[in-house]
């Protein structure tokens, strides 16, 4: 009995699945006379990179080739061809056996002679090129840049950076074509059809699992179809194929949601024992543990999962609910922080019991606006303000938050007037914060003193000199700002704070003057930051009665 993987390998280039694009190529050399002395095929294994070979090598020696470079696919020599048997004119190698400078020599004095026939070529298969050493290369590449007459190589690589590495100059003298790895949907799609072909009863959350597994390759799902048809007789079911495949049962990804969903963090334990007593791969758990909480994360967003059995996609819409966004984004960024300790560890129960401890104990995002909200009139009868409009602390913490573009309402060019100026002074923060958060900071340190023709006077509202500095470097960027709500350019004057200084009693000298602190990112955001709670009574009170970190 013939493996499914050679029955129902592709006979045209049609049948090239996801390989449209190479298809084309290749049907349209053939069709057009124009096919090249060499390619290099690069691509996952089982995507159909030496079949594509053998499909070119099949249209180049087919006596009823369609006009369109398609083989007939029945006549002796595709036959021949497609299953592998012995050919004058189509050769294929290993270069996993065949990879020294003398079976490179070798095949180089094979391809001087001609075909079996003037309209026939030539084609040298080569599979696993990456394994040929440099000396073999450099062997081939003479005959690679002058090849006889209708002779044409293919090499078929997974590994084609080493071919890179090793011989770089070959690349030049072929045409490379890159496979695409094959997606869970289309597999099952193929796998339905020989299915049916077959007469084969088999649950679709079987195939779709076979699907999965293969991980991108139809060579190997079909593999892995025959391996479940021959375990018994009777319908291909989906647990039958866990239990030839060593697949992760469903309901272990469901419990592990509601550990999650419900912080059950005791229920860690027993679960990670069920799979060790099982003889359940760990890795393997992990790799489905991250499409789980991925598929989560996409039926939340409004997405389709695919490539889940309805069990588990049930499961999924089930605890999506549970589960927000900003939560599944952190516990996805912990799995990829571990997954590389997880691999690596002596001791992989641990490594993936802390894991899901980190998932069961992380603590859940709240959107800050609504605990202002669910905080109500008490955060108002704590500031005094119960007689106030509910919804204007919020307003004015989002206004004070600050901005990440300039004001959007800029006024008309106007006369530069102390009170003008002084009026328009918040958006003028403003744009200076949407400029740089430090610069904003400091100019919110700063009123209008006067206008003296076209120079804008700016005192500083404390004796700090780390922010006159500060201005000092920024004048320039300040001057910009300001012009643009007047009709004249201007000049940024500074004058230091006009407040009295402190002096001592008559009988003791004045107290020493603290030395001033720089002014940092830091220390500018804490200020911003104290700003707002001060502005907003319940943004205050949350942050108090719920020991939130406030970030920017």
């Amino acid at each position: 009995m013939i493996a499914l993987a050679r029955k129902y390998r592709p006979k045209s280039f049609a049948d090239l699945l996801v390989q449209g694009h190479v298809a084309a190529a290749l049907r349209g050399a053939v069709a057009q006379g124009r096919v090249a002395h060499g390619y290099l095929f690069a691509g996952p294994r089982g995507v159909g990179k030496t079949s594509a070979a053998r499909i070119l090598a099949m249209a180049l020696n087919c006596e009823n080739r369609s006009p369109e470079g398609e083989p007939c696919g029945v006549c002796e020599s595709c036959t021949r061809i497609w299953n592998g048997a012995a050919s004058l004119d189509v050769v294929e190698l290993d270069a996993a056996s065949n990879r020294g400078v003398d079976d490179a020599r070798d095949l180089r004095e094979r391809a001087m002679y001609a075909a079996s026939a003037e309209s026939r070529s030539k084609v040298y298969i080569v599979d696993e090129a990456h394994m040929l050493t440099r000396e073999a290369w450099n062997a081939l590449l003479k005959i690679l840049e002058e090849p006889p007459p209708r002779v044409v190589f293919v090499f078929a690589t997974t590994e084609p950076q080493k071919i890179a590495q090793s011989a770089a100059p070959i690349l030049s003298r072929l045409q490379r074509f890159d496979f695409r790895r094959i997606g869970p949907q289309p597999i099952f799609a193929r796998l339905e059809q020989v299915v049916a072909s077959e007469a084969i009863a088999a649950e679709p959350d079987a195939l779709r699992l076979i699907a999965k597994r293969a991980d991108g390759g139809m060579r190997d799902a079909l593999s892995m179809l025959d391996q479940v048809r021959s375990f018994g007789e009777g319908a291909i079911t989906a647990a039958l194929v866990r239990d030839v495949l060593g697949l992760i049962p469903d309901d272990v990804y469901g419990e592990m949601l509601r550990v999650i969903a419900e912080r059950d963090v005791p229920a860690v334990f027993p679960l990670i024992e069920r799979l060790v007593d099982a003889g359940a791969d760990l890795n393997e758990f992990v790799n489905g543990a991250g499409e789980v909480l991925r598929a989560v994360l996409l039926v939340g967003m409004g997405g389709q999962p695919q490539g889940l059995t309805e069990a588990l996609e049930s499961v999924v819409r089930r605890y999506a609910p549970a589960l927000p966004t900003a939560d599944l984004v952190r516990l996805l960024t912990t799995l990829s922080e571990m997954e590389g300790q997880i691999r690596g560890s002596g001791h992989a129960q641990l490594a993936v019991e802390l894991l899901l401890l980190r998932w069961a104990l992380m603590s859940r995002t709240v959107e800050l606006e609504q605990v202002i909200r669910s905080l109500g009139g008490s955060a108002e009868r704590r500031s005094g303000g119960a007689g106030g409009q509910p919804n204007a602390p919020v307003s004015a913490a989002r206004s004070a938050a600050p901005p990440n573009r300039p004001s959007a309402e800029v006024s008309e060019p106007g006369p530069a007037t102390v009170d003008r100026l002084r009026s328009l002074w918040p958006r003028i923060v403003a744009d200076a914060r949407a400029k740089s958060p430090m610069l904003g900071t400091l100019v919110s340190e700063t009123e209008v003193a006067a206008v003296e023709g076209s120079v804008v006077r700016l005192r500083l509202k404390d004796a700090n000199p780390t922010h006159a500095e500060g201005l000092e470097r920024q004048r320039e960027t300040l001057r910009q700002i300001v012009t643009r709500y007047v009709e004249a350019p201007v000049t940024i004057s500074l004058q230091p704070s006009s407040a009295p200084p402190v002096t001592g009693s008559p009988a003791s000298p004045a107290a020493p003057t603290p030395r001033p602190q720089r002014l940092t990112e830091e220390s500018a955001r804490a200020e911003r930051l104290n700003r707002l709670r001060e502005r907003d009574p319940r943004l205050n009170a949350a942050a108090d009665a719920f020991d939130l970190e406030l970030l920017e």
